[in-house]
């Protein structure tokens, strides 16, 4: 009995000690845990000063939880050597800035010394090396994936975190010992031809970056007044190789001394084409200047494209429309993706704090032969003055005024208009400021795209003069494809709603269609060819700026009230 009793005592012990082992949350291979009290402290700190960038932030709790999940096992090496995985990620760290990223956000200078210090055995070394590892991993893997500032700081209505990762979970499962650790990196970013062309691009651009400055490039000399063919250019050999460099100019082309050659002309127009620039082949300040800009400029236009496609959420990953404000252009594509148009658009002006604003949702209607609510704004800056010298100023304008019932008005005061007691509309028509028909795709911005009888300024090379909504430059063709398979909407049923259908009709789409209100300064065009534009709003420069900086990185900024009335 007292056998039994000691074995039954000592059952119970061994069950104790083995009930305090918390389950291991991972299917990651088992790996030890004899290092668990030097990977505690560093686990439950915020900054650890073997990092590069010793502030960890937001990921502090989350490399906690990774630890908790696998029993405070270590993850990154064997028997004291880096495993396949570790190596393959110090690689992909080493190549980040081929993806847009800074190889110094994951520590990319230090693991040699670091896969060096293992082999003195020693617990710190190992310890340090696993979490240091762990914290570049789920960090690059995060860049990837949903960018690195998140796009709200800049007031973009772009909800990345909806795709984010629950990085514990993903890092223990699918990274710790995965087998093909490119192929894995790759299913983490956005799915989307164009961002690929985009991050092949970017890799052809740093070597030329890289030849441009081993080269020793002297700035192009700029000239009095645009040089046409047959005129003479003292740095036309310079001007030559700058355009054999990017491919405007084929090897073979010779300057032919100081003249500016009709080969030359060709080349300058290539590069105009490719750059936003009026495309006639004259050797002008504009396109001078653009030329001057350093290639390593331009690898960064693309890398801030690369960022803000891993902002999409899914939904908009392979959106059906997208208009790239620095491009003015709309493209629209089918169900698979596939191009099917592009689209001039004119856009928000530059000046008077109307720029376009970045940003995604669903197209969920038209509306023909739309009024034009005017925004208080507007009314203040544009109209008052003329009310008030002249009641019927309005009415002589096309312009009604309407309580907040939408109820016509006649009798009211210039008082009434400018203090918004009452609202003032522009009626349907052709003279309409929004044309014959608006595409809808309700935000606080109160931005959407409509027709214009302004249609003179699509022949512009820079268009950006509106208040903020998106101008097309084929409306009637725009909602022909917006309406295909919903009925009989076909091109002439769409013109007779604009020019003579009933007012303010609304049609909803059956299938809502994602659409994008995009920034890219740095595409791979259709033709295969890299285009650059510039950056009209600023908007590279101020994500720059904070990129600089380095991690951690703005993650939420308080977003802006909406405004009343309609943008034109």
């Amino acid at each position: 009995m007292r056998v039994g009793a000691v074995t039954v005592c000592g059952l119970a012990v061994l069950m104790a000690v083995d009930g305090c082992k918390r389950h291991r949350k991972t299917r990651s291979k088992p790996n030890t845990d004899a290092y668990s009290q030097k990977i505690d402290p560093l686990v439950k700190s915020n900054k650890l000063a073997f990092l590069k960038i010793p502030d960890i932030g937001s990921y502090q709790p989350l490399v906690q939880t990774f630890y908790d999940d696998r029993n405070e096992e270590i993850a990154w090496t064997r028997d004291g050597k880096p495993t396949d995985s570790a190596v393959a990620f110090t690689k992909a760290f080493q190549d980040a800035a081929k993806k847009g990223l800074n190889p110094e956000d994951y520590d990319a200078s230090r693991w040699a010394a670091r896969v060096q210090a293992l082999g003195k055995n020693s617990d710190d070394a190992i310890a340090e090396y696993d979490v240091a590892m762990t914290i570049s991993v789920m960090r690059y893997i995060s860049d990837l994936r949903i960018g690195r500032v998140n796009p709200q700081h800049f007031n973009f209505d772009i909800n990345a975190q909806e795709k984010k990762y629950d990085l514990p979970e993903f890092v223990s499962d699918n990274a710790v010992d995965g087998d093909d650790v490119p192929k894995l990196i790759a299913t983490v970013e956005p799915d989307n031809d164009q961002y690929r062309a985009t991050e092949n691009a970017l890799a052809k651009y740093l070597e030329l970056a890289k030849q441009q400055e081993t080269g020793g490039a002297q700035a192009l000399p700029d000239v009095p007044k645009a040089v046409s063919v047959g005129g003479s250019y003292a740095a036309a050999d310079a001007l030559a190789a700058r355009l054999k460099l990017e491919g405007d100019l084929e090897d073979g082309g010779a300057a032919g001394g100081a003249t500016f050659t009709k080969e030359l002309s060709d080349g300058v127009k290539n590069y105009q084409m490719r750059h936003g620039i009026t495309p006639d082949g004259k050797l002008s300040t504009q396109t001078i200047a653009s030329m001057n800009v350093p290639l390593a400029q331009r690898a960064l236009q693309l890398s801030s494209s690369l960022e803000r496609w891993r902002w999409l959420p899914g939904d908009y990953i392979k959106p059906r429309l997208m208009v790239n404000l620095p491009e003015f252009v709309l493209r629209g594509y089918d169900p698979d993706h596939k191009l099917d148009f592009t689209m001039k658009v004119v856009v928000g002006k530059v000046v008077g704090e109307h720029e376009t604003p970045v940003f995604t949702h669903m197209m969920k209607y038209l509306i023909f032969r739309p009024y034009w609510n005017v925004p208080m704004s507007i009314v203040k800056k544009e109209l008052a003055a003329h009310i008030e010298g002249n009641i019927g100023y309005l009415a002589a304008k096309n312009f009604e005024v309407t309580n907040n019932k939408g109820e016509v008005q006649t009798g009211y005061t210039a008082k009434q208009v400018i203090q918004g007691g009452v609202m003032v509309r522009e009626k349907p028509g052709p003279k309409n400021s929004l044309g014959l028909v608006k595409f809808m795709f309700p935000n606080e911005y109160d931005i959407y795209l409509h027709s214009t009888p302004a249609t003179e300024l699509f022949n512009r090379t820079r268009r950006d003069f509106s208040h903020g909504c998106v101008r097309v430059q084929k409306p009637d063709e725009l909602a022909a494809w917006v309406l295909q398979g919903q009925g009989d909407w076909d091109l002439d049923k769409v013109q007779d709603a604009m020019n003579n259908g009933k007012d303010n009709n609304q049609v909803n789409l059956k299938t809502p269609l994602p659409i994008v209100i995009f920034y890219l300064t740095g595409i791979v065009g259709e033709d295969g060819k890299v285009d650059f534009f510039d950056d009209i709003y600023k908007y590279d420069e101020k994500m720059q700026e904070i990129l600089k900086k380095g991690p951690p990185y703005p993650e939420y900024k308080e977003p802006v009230k909406p405004k009343n009335g309609d943008t034109v």
